[in-house]
């Protein structure tokens, strides 16, 4: 019984650890985030590791199967969409799942902030959006790697309030233009990272400040 076990924990061993199929755990890591930073989805990831029986409780150094065999990637999330205008010479479509997710986004980064802040946070995303540094869609601007705080720690996942919805369609109007173009924006008394402290303030809303 004991060399029937040991040969399947050997069998598992080499086919997870093999490099070419494996992300290794870091610190800060869920299976909620390894799975968004490589296209799946949390069932998938999970169905791609079965020896993680517990989706909550992953370590450092943790080999995670990343790549699935013979499963068609994802399909893309369809929805009603409307031509907005978000600069003078150019349109794009925006979903009403992406604004739902713009709103998820601008409830955890701005739940505090008036609305005016609300806004301007929607506002630095889909100045990304059209910025040549940035991804091209709000969901790939909003999910880029170690960007926005929330993706990490999961509370981008928790529903928007009404607040949030309203700054989100307030941004897609005139209004956008409170942020002035901003890319960037944070809370200096509670950041960690200063790299923001030498870029140029565009505007300061709240506790935020925005940054070209």
């Amino acid at each position: 019984m004991k060399k029937i076990f040991f040969f399947i924990t050997l069998l598992a061993t080499f086919f997870f650890a093999d490099n070419a199929f494996a992300y290794t755990v870091e610190k800060g890591d869920t299976m909620t985030k390894i799975a968004q930073d490589n296209g799946l989805t949390l069932q998938q990831l999970a169905k791609a590791n079965p020896q993680v029986k517990n989706l909550d409780l992953i370590y450092i150094g943790q080999q995670i199967n990343t790549v699935i065999k013979n499963s068609p990637k994802p399909k893309k999330e369809q929805n009603k969409s409307n031509k907005i205008s978000i600069s003078k010479d150019k349109k794009f479509s925006i979903s009403e799942n992406e604004i739902d997710l713009l709103a998820r986004i601008v409830r955890a980064e701005a739940q505090t902030e008036p609305f005016e802040g609300k806004v301007a946070v929607a506002a630095v995303v889909l100045n990304r959006v059209e910025s040549p540094l940035f991804p091209d869609t709000i969901r790939e601007v909003i999910y880029q790697p170690r960007q926005f705080q929330p993706v990490s720690n999961g509370q981008i996942n928790k529903p928007a309030d009404k607040e949030s919805i309203k700054a989100v369609h307030a941004a897609l109007t005139d209004m956008r233009s409170i942020a002035k173009d901003s890319l960037f924006f944070y809370n200096p008394r509670i950041a960690t990272s200063r790299w923001l402290d030498s870029r140029t303030t565009a505007v300061v809303i709240g506790q935020h400040v925005f940054k070209y």
